[in-house]
């Protein structure tokens, strides 16, 4: 099954159906993935299968390695709309991640005045109050809520250690409205179970959430590459579309990638 392993610490740049042109910051080894979850949808593939045999790169090796790509960028014209942290697995799982976010956001200052700096992160860690507060720094913090179901959270996101999906929501309100809500919808089966959670019996009890949190935005989005799990199937435009009219009905910004 095909994966994707990225770089590290510094890939692309890319273009991101939801950012634009993407420079990539991976905090995490490039030979393999470490993550606080372990989707069965995730375009690294599962974690067992990815195990890493290598250090997480060190703040000084990150803030190296990104200026001088920023400085080639800057002598060839060419500038990107975002930083995006992302990569083999979860960014916020580096110990120094807030040091980190503190350089990335000086060198964009010199360097690329008007990108944005974001983070991809699956919230996992977000009741650290290190991590927390480094998230209110950058201009995109996108935390993944796929959804409200605890039961659906253990199936399909996985988590490798323990995950209070209630002290997670609480702390998705703290961010008073500076926060992006990310969920993916998918159809089809995986183990024997069904994995939809596109109809009303998730979407209902997860726009009622997102709304007691206020993001400035939801992001939804469906599957785009292969899967490390066999069963899994897109969600429809028009599947997508209906949720996000729904949000929408309830005030909350809201987009669709297909």
């Amino acid at each position: 099954m095909p994966t994707i392993i990225y770089p590290s610490p510094i890939f692309g740049p890319v273009h991101s159906r939801r950012l634009g042109i993407s420079l990539g910051i991976n905090l995490l080894p490039a030979d393999g993935k470490v993550c606080t979850f372990d989707c069965i949808y995730c375009e690294c593939g599962l974690n067992a299968a990815h195990r890493t045999r290598s250090a997480l790169p060190t703040r000084e090796q990150v803030a190296n390695a990104l200026e001088t790509k920023l400085k080639e960028m800057q002598s060839t014209g060419t500038t990107p709309d975002v930083l995006t942290f992302a990569g083999n697995g979860e960014p916020t799982i580096h110990p120094h991640f807030a040091e980190i976010i503190a350089d990335t956001i000086a060198l964009r200052n010199h360097y690329c005045p008007n990108a944005k700096v974001s983070v991809l992160t699956n919230a996992t860690l977000i009741t650290r109050d290190n991590v927390f507060e480094a998230l209110k720094l950058v201009d995109n913090n996108i935390l993944k809520l796929d959804t409200v179901s605890p039961e659906y959270i253990k199936r399909i996101d996985q988590p490798t250690g323990k995950y209070d999906l209630a002290a997670i929501i609480e702390r998705m309100k703290a961010f008073n409205g500076k926060a992006v809500i990310q969920t993916m919808f998918m159809k089809g089966h995986a183990n024997g179970t069904d994995v939809n959670n596109t109809g009303n019996e998730y979407v209902e009890p997860w726009i009622k959430v997102v709304k007691e949190i206020a993001p400035r935005e939801v992001m939804i989005y469906t599957i785009d590459r292969e899967t490390p799990t066999a069963g899994l199937e897109k969600a429809t435009h028009e599947e997508l579309d209906r949720i996000v009219e729904l949000l929408k009905k309830e005030d909350i910004k809201a987009s669709a990638s297909y």
